[in-house]
């Protein structure tokens, strides 16, 4: 081949599916891997297709046609632009489609750009089926540099009532920013999720099969999405011996990062998102699995309590509407922490393009994304979509109902940090008035802080609060 319009380097599962699903498409694509196994593999799997793999990094380079299409896939990515490099004309583009960090995808095209090379930072969600046979792709960059692969993209994206899941989210780094968020919401959900799962199993006694029932029921409503209608499956899957497979797992959830790193940019951002946070340290608090055991044993303050085994799983909605809330939260959150990011740091982010692509091919899919995706279009300056009217009736009448599952769960003596965090964060973002004076009053009398009154204008500072 010696006009490929697409290339990757990198051939394990992402890399691969990515590069036959483009090929499967009609573009024409060339792959390299040092490992000679994975390069078999693709020509194996691409018979077919107009794909080739070479067998170097300078004869994968002559194959393209210019300026060359390329993404590094994989972990070290600065060690294949440096191999690339060599290789490679001004005006070439170099894509990295990993779950690079947005302070990397800064770092890469300051250095690329110097050296004449174009680069584009690409979020991809979907995990491997998705890179088969359509993600859902956030695009980072210099618009006129995407359309010189949006076809390619859209072609290879998930599709949703026929408009592709691939769309140029802003400049720079956004495409990974955006990646990042929907990575931080993404653990927010799993862990409302698993949350409400404890609620049934431990509160209630149900099965794992019942439980599986009622999320499969939950996929047909309000709650509507990916990750609602695979914990349906999961829960249903059984071990050789029947036992469900869920209960042989062990329970302690791995991360990559990606959910930290959201919580630390929302710090740094000044923008509160408690539901993710607590997603994140509760993967932490996972990971501590000896230190649990122990404490259980020791302190022994978790009680094994069963409540009302006598409720049918039809009169649990109380959960479902927790978790509806709650999911609105999680989202409201996460589109806080873009539109604040946007400010910061000029991405030109187009909330309505992220909210659309996200619909179908990422793993945050989910029927409320076109409820989202309305907000924006409708109101494109609101700060945050629970003061939409979209969702005003629901947060208004599931508070309530999130407060019951929250003293339910006490009751139960089931730990549900993100519901609590849930409940608070709305509690405190709809309060007039909330108790900050007392801190303010507290940091003027050790530091001399100083603070603002609601009566007068200006900066006062109390000199003499020890009234001894």
């Amino acid at each position: 081949m010696t006009s490929a319009q697409f290339g990757m380097v990198g051939l394990g599962t992402m890399g691969r599916n990515f590069l036959l699903n483009v090929a499967e498409q009609g573009f024409s694509c060339v792959g390299f891997d040092i490992d000679v196994s994975k390069r078999g593999l693709l020509t194996q799997e691409g018979n077919g297709l107009p794909i080739a793999a070479a067998d170097e990094v300078a004869s994968f380079a002559a194959a393209l046609e210019t300026p060359r299409r390329i993404v590094p896939a994989g972990p070290i990515v600065d060690s294949v632009i440096d191999d690339l490099l060599p290789h490679l004309s001004k005006g070439d583009i170099v894509i990295d489609g990993g779950n690079s960090h947005f302070t990397d995808t800064e770092r890469r095209g300051v250095f690329l750009k110097a050296r004449g090379i174009e680069f584009l930072g690409v979020g991809v969600s979907g995990g491997e089926e998705g890179a088969r046979h359509g993600a859902s792709i956030m695009i980072g960059g210099q618009p006129e540099i995407y359309d010189l692969v949006r076809p390619i993209f859209e072609a290879a994206s998930a599709k949703v009532n026929g408009e592709p899941c691939a769309a140029h989210v802003g400049f720079g780094s956004a495409g990974h920013f955006v990646k990042m968020v929907h990575n931080g919401i993404e653990y927010g959900l799993m862990q409302l999720i698993a949350e409400s799962f404890d609620l049934l199993r431990r509160g209630f006694n149900i099965t794992d099969d019942k439980a599986a029932d009622l999320f499969a029921k939950w996929d047909e409503g309000d709650l509507n999405s990916f990750l609602i209608e695979i914990t349906s499956i999961v829960l249903r899957k059984k071990d050789a011996d029947g036992t469900p497979l869920v209960e042989r797992i062990l329970d302690t959830a791995g991360q990559k990062g990606t959910g930290k790193w959201t919580s630390q940019a929302a710090m740094d951002l000044g923008v509160p998102i408690p539901t993710i946070d607590s997603a994140v340290a509760m993967r932490q608090i996972s990971a501590h699995k000896s230190d649990r055991v122990a404490a259980a044993e020791k302190l022994g303050i978790v009680q094994d309590v069963q409540l009302d085994e006598t409720l049918a799983p039809d009169t649990i909605g109380f959960i479902e509407s927790a978790l509806h809330l709650s999911f609105i939260a999680t989202y409201a959150q996460g589109f806080t922490l873009l539109r604040a990011a946007n400010e910061e740091k000029t991405f030109d982010l187009d909330l309505v393009e992220i909210a659309k692509i996200w619909r179908g091919g990422c793993i945050i899919r989910a029927q409320m994304l076109e409820q989202i995706r309305g907000i924006f279009e409708n109101e494109p300056q609101i700060g945050n979509i629970i003061f939409a009217d979209t969702f005003r009736q629901a947060i208004r009448t599931e508070q309530g109902l999130l407060r019951a599952t929250i003293k339910f769960a006490i009751a139960a003596d089931v730990p549900c940090m993100a519901f609590a965090s849930t409940f608070n964060y709305l509690k405190a973002y709809a309060s007039a008035k909330l108790p900050a004076n007392l801190i303010q009053a507290q940091r003027d009398f050790f530091g001399a802080h100083t603070y603002q009154r609601i009566d007068k204008e200006g900066i006062f500072h109390t000199a003499d609060w020890d009234i001894k």
